[in-house]
C-alpha cells in the first residue's frame, strides 16, 4: 500500500457542504487557498516525506496484525484547510488530514484514519451479514484503530512521543467497550477473533454513534 498526499480545493469545499458549514467557512477556504497555497504545497511535501519513511513498515504491520491485505494499492490523503482528520465508511481509498501539523506528529492520526478505512472494508466485505448499525461499526473501527496505533511494540518506533492515548481521546462513549476489548486484543489468536468479540460486545450498545454522549 502506498499513501499519496494531495491538495484538492474542490474536495475541501464539498466536505464543507456535506458537513453543513456556514458561508463564512467557505470564504475562509477560498481565502486560505488564495493566500497560502505555496505553504499548503510545502506542507503536503513535508507530510509525504515523513510518511514515506514509515509507509512500507506500517503497511506490512497492518497486514500482519489484521490478516487482511490492503484493499487498494494506493490511498489518497487530502491535506485539508478545514478538517483535522476523517476516513470513510469503506466507500473509497481516501482520507483527510489537516494542514497545520508537524510533519512527524501527523503520522499517528494519519495511520488511525487509514486503519479506520481498512476496518470498514473488512466489515463491509466479510461481516456485513452481522447486521450492525453504522454507528456500531464506527465504534469498533475506532477502537481497533486506537489499539493498533498504541498497544503494540511496533508503533513506538513510528510515534514514540504519542502511544499513551488508548482511551484518552474525544469519544468517551466508546471507552467502556475499549476497556473490555483491550485484553482481548492483546491475547487474540488472530484479528478475526478480535472482530467477532467486538461484534458480540457492541450489540449491547445499539445507539452508538460519533455524536452520542457518554452515560
Amino acid at each position: 500500500m502506498k499513501l499519496e498526499f494531495t491538495i484538492d480545493k474542490k474536495y475541501d469545499k464539498r466536505m464543507a457542504k456535506d458537513f453543513g458549514f456556514s458561508n463564512e467557512v467557505f470564504k475562509k477556504i477560498d481565502a486560505t487557498y488564495k493566500t497560502s497555497l505555496p505553504f499548503l504545497e510545502l506542507t503536503k511535501d513535508l507530510y509525504q516525506k515523513s510518511w514515506n519513511e514509515i509507509n512500507k513498515e506500517f503497511s506490512d504491520y497492518i497486514e500482519k496484525e489484521t490478516g487482511y491485505k490492503w484493499f487498494y494499492p494506493k490511498y489518497e490523503c487530502v491535506v485539508s484547510v478545514i478538517h483535522p482528520g476523517i476516513s470513510n465508511f469503506g466507500t473509497s481509498p481516501k482520507i483527510v488530514r489537516h494542514w497545520k501539523e508537524n510533519s512527524y506528529y501527523m503520522r499517528r492520526i494519519t495511520a488511525h484514519e487509514l486503519i479506520l478505512s481498512h476496518y470498514f472494508e473488512i466489515y463491509k466485505r466479510y461481516y456485513k451479514d452481522e447486521g450492525l448499525k453504522d454507528g456500531q461499526v464506527w465504534a469498533l473501527a475506532e477502537i481497533a484503530a486506537f489499539a493498533l496505533t498504541s498497544l503494540t511494540k511496533d508503533v513506538k518506533k513510528w510515534w514514540p512521543w504519542n502511544t499513551e492515548y488508548y482511551t484518552n481521546h474525544n469519544y468517551p462513549q466508546i471507552v467502556e467497550i475499549q476497556n473490555k476489548l483491550k485484553t482481548i486484543f492483546l491475547k487474540k489468536k488472530n484479528f478475526d477473533e478480535y472482530i467477532k468479540e467486538g461484534i458480540k460486545l457492541i450489540r449491547k450498545y445499539p445507539d452508538m454513534s460519533p455524536a452520542q454522549k457518554a452515560k
